[in-house]
């Protein structure tokens, strides 16, 4: 079987260019010239028929040709990688460099801490964790796993969900002290009552408050002064005795056992929701992707 050379350096090169995010970036990653880059990206757009970049003085993007074009490469490169590795001999196949896109909560609260352990155990692993507020195009901005909360977001990526973590309604000792402690989500609505809302930053949306005790959901359309938009704020805004709010409980779990934040309806306490971890490669992950995969199992 005759393997075109020259075919498999220009896909490495495309995989650099999309990784690093220019032509600079990946000249430097893979020791060439800047111009070197760009004439081995149009030697395979010659090859393949295909513009595969849109080039400006800023920015390299992935066309919607290139796009898919890389979608479909990307996983074989990385098998090429793992079975060149394997039969090397080499002590592990989790390596290289590992991008993953996480929502800011499940970041700092659930994986961060954990993330020293992962890397201990694949020393030639390089981990860039990238937290934002959305998905976006995995492929494009050469990303491999993204982990979201909510519902499913459309997409053709590969999808599975992680697991479910609880909701919890909370507030200050001293919020508690003024305004008194709620007996029913209802009094909620009660003007006495402050609450800390959240806007989801991709819709724009409020998120809704729903309390549920067994197979009752009860959603309930709360008011307030403050809106945040990201977990942090929104537990600053709590400790400071703002009002109330409904942080994941892995947030909030220290203080609540240490009484700088009071657990408010805990008979309503039974909303969960979920996260999903999403990839790009359809059939074979890379060995990096799935050692991250089993991990982020391990801390469900």
């Amino acid at each position: 079987m005759a393997i075109d050379g020259g075919l498999l350096s220009g896909l490495g090169v495309v995989a650099a260019v999309v990784e690093a995010g220019n032509f600079i970036g990946a000249a430097r990653v893979l020791g060439l010239t800047q111009s070197g880059v760009s004439r081995a990206v149009a030697r395979l757009e010659q090859r393949v028929g295909l513009r595969l970049f849109d080039r400006t003085s800023r920015a390299v993007t992935l066309t919607d040709e290139g796009r898919r074009f890389y979608e479909e490469v990307a996983p074989l490169l990385a098998g090429i990688e793992d079975a060149t590795a394997a039969v090397a001999g080499a002590r592990t196949t989790v390596r290289g460099r590992l991008r993953v896109n996480v929502d800011a909560a499940f970041g700092h609260y659930v994986l961060s801490p954990h993330l020293g352990t992962f890397l201990a155990r694949h020393p030639e692993l390089e981990l860039e964790l990238v937290v934002r507020d959305r998905i976006g195009d995995l492929v494009a901005e050469g990303l491999d796993v993204a982990v979201r909360f909510g519902d499913p977001e459309p997409s053709g990526l590969i999808r599975l969900r992680l697991a479910y973590y609880r909701v919890v309604t909370c507030a200050s000792p001293d919020y508690v002290a003024r305004h008194g402690l709620p007996q029913h989500p209802s009094d909620l609505l009660h003007a006495a009552h402050e609450c800390i809302r959240i806007r989801e930053p991709f819709t724009g949306r409020f998120f809704e408050w729903e309390f549920q005790r067994g197979e009752e959901v009860l959603p309930i359309d709360v008011g307030g002064r403050l809106v945040v938009n990201d977990a942090g704020s929104l537990i600053g805004a709590l400790l400071g005795g703002h009002g109330i709010g409904q942080p994941f409980e892995f947030a909030v779990r220290e203080l609540l056992d240490a009484g700088r934040l009071v657990q408010l309806l805990p008979d309503w306490s039974d909303e969960h929701y979920p996260v999903h971890v999403y990839h790009r490669s359809r059939e074979h992950p890379a060995a990096k992707v799935r050692a991250f995969l089993d991990f982020l199992q391990t801390l469900a």
